[in-house]
């Protein structure tokens, strides 16, 4: 999931409310009640529950029953934004939230595995005196899960069954300035449709949309950020194409990573402020996602190129069991992605987590991929603590070259060990990241919990890779010093151990050195 797609999930758990200092707001919506009069003869299908043109509503339930109006003639109507107000392209998205308050009836109590049947239809406009332009419709099924907190006798009737919040709406942009909901809930007997629902009495719905101020200090860092990490990938590159030599693998994969990273830093979201690109979200999905594979992959092939103990360094098909998974995984994100999202591009109102399978399913990806991740994490402790205890055992080497060159190669292991633990700490906070952002994408079925994030730690997180991606390309690109010359004809005679510690800890200065000292058979 993308940041966007994360962001809307980290403002609500089973009680919604407006989080101040995270990166979205969440708007609260009680819908009005009107009345289809002439039902097939009205000039306009949309209802409005407030302005010049504002329908004719009634207050419950009880006076549309006074004034024998059928269920099917009330139409469920929100306005958004509230009164007053506007939306704006900045929001970036708007997830919408369905609640219903239904209150207890011995007569008409909640069935288990009642299913809320509702006709929806959705419309826009970009002033107040133009005409409304239909942008969606469907007929969508809603699973109620509420209960009942106190006894079920006629003493309690009309208290509130507490009922979990579902998944309504998700547009993935906000191009337009208002937006009308007119929501149905139609009663046919025969068909049994919205029978064994209880009394509904109203409903809610909680808008979510990203903040505009936020929005604009996410697409400055990314417009600083791309030059930044464009220029130093060129000039990666550049020195490795200096090279009399081929690159080899982890040269290769560094460059691969500041590539996906160029890719995922591209502020193409200022186009969404100007143009109707419902598609941001999916696309910004893929985007990280492809990002999510490589830095999975990277991190697992830097660890192993750094392993001395291992003989066929330099071929990609020595990680294909650790890689292979990674690939599979990403692509498993993706179908899932598409799934929801990408049906959504033509039906907003779509949720895999409308129905029972779908819920099953997309609760059991979430926590295989939270399992997953951690697994992946220890995995690299393990090859992290392999590097470290190979090269305890090779500082034994040390004390047999000359003051200079010791004193070089300790302070190369000193760096090459701060970077792998910087390695180490910028995989755990991705993890948790992802972990937390799976976390939230089951909001509505984690019961109580809910997990806060903040804008800090989103940009936290977003800046860590680019600084982290930047130090690897900057430390990793070969260095065209001579000193690895001078050395090597100074230390003829040093030990073939001594030649293999250099193999590995001179990457950190780059590996134009490896590869003067150790000669043809490093290339190899």
């Amino acid at each position: 999931m993308s940041f966007s797609g994360q962001m809307n999930m980290t403002t609500y758990g089973s009680r919604v409310a407006t989080n101040v200092t995270g990166p979205t707001t969440a708007v609260h919506y009680l819908a009005t009640k009107c009345v289809d009069q002439v039902k097939h003869h009205q000039s306009t299908k949309w209802f409005m529950p407030w302005g010049p043109n504002q329908c004719k509503k009634i207050r419950d339930f009880d006076e549309a029953t006074d004034k024998k109006i059928e269920a099917n003639n009330i139409v469920f109507a929100v306005h958004i934004p509230l009164p007053n107000k506007e939306m704006s392209p900045w929001f970036q998205f708007m997830l919408v939230i369905l609640q219903f308050d239904i209150a207890f009836k011995m007569y008409n109590q909640i069935e288990d595995g009642a299913l809320a049947t509702i006709d929806v239809g959705l419309a826009y406009r970009d002033d107040t005196l133009s005409e409304w332009t239909e942008m969606a419709h469907s007929v969508e099924q809603r699973k109620l899960s509420c209960n009942f907190t106190t006894t079920k006798t006629y003493e309690n009737e009309g208290r509130y069954y507490e009922c979990d919040l579902l998944p309504f709406m998700e547009l993935g942009n906000v191009a337009h300035k208002y937006y009308l909901l007119n929501i149905r809930l139609p009663v046919k007997e025969r068909k049994k449709i919205n029978m064994g629902i209880g009394e509904i009495k109203d409903i809610r719905l909680v808008g979510i949309h990203q903040n505009g101020g936020f929005t604009k200090v996410w697409f400055a860092m990314k417009t600083f950020l791309t030059p930044s990490i464009l220029i130093i990938m060129v000039w990666y590159w550049r020195r490795i194409t200096l090279m009399t030599r081929p690159p080899v693998l982890l040269e290769k994969v560094i460059f691969a990573l500041g590539l996906c990273m160029t890719f995922i830093n591209i502020p193409v979201e200022w186009f969404s402020v100007g143009f109707n690109w419902t598609w941001m979200l999916l696309f910004g999905d893929i985007r990280q996602g492809i990002f999510y594979a490589m830095l999975l992959s990277f991190w697992i092939i830097f660890c192993g190129e750094h392993l001395m103990d291992q003989m066929e360094r330099n071929h990609f098909s020595v990680y294909w069991k650790q890689v292979g998974p990674i690939v599979f995984g990403s692509f498993c994100l993706f179908i899932f992605d598409m799934c929801e999202r990408g049906v959504q591009l033509k039906n907003p109102f779509y949720s895999i987590w409308a129905s029972d399978v779908g819920t099953e399913l997309a609760m059991a990806f979430i926590i295989v991929a939270g399992i997953c991740a951690c697994l992946y994490f220890l995995f690299l402790c393990f090859m992290v603590f392999q590097v470290f205890r190979n090269i305890s055992g090779k500082r034994s080497s040390l004390p047999a070259m000359s003051k200079a060159r010791r004193l070089h190669y300790e302070g190369l292991i000193f760096r090459f060990k701060f970077l792998m633990l910087v390695t180490l700490t910028c995989a755990a906070m991705t993890v948790i990241f992802f972990i937390i952002s799976q976390v939230n994408e089951g909001h509505w079925h984690w019961g109580d919990y809910t997990v806060q994030v903040n804008s800090a730690f989103f940009t936290g997180i977003y800046g860590m890779w680019n600084l982290y991606v930047f130090a690897i390309m900057f430390l990793y690109a070969p260095s065209h010093k001579r000193y690895g010359d001078e050395q090597s004809s100074g230390d003829a005679g040093a030990s073939g151990e001594d030649i293999q510690l250099t193999t590995t800890i001179t990457h950190v200065d780059g590996p134009t050195e490896i590869y003067k000292m150790t000669g043809k058979e490093a290339q190899e």
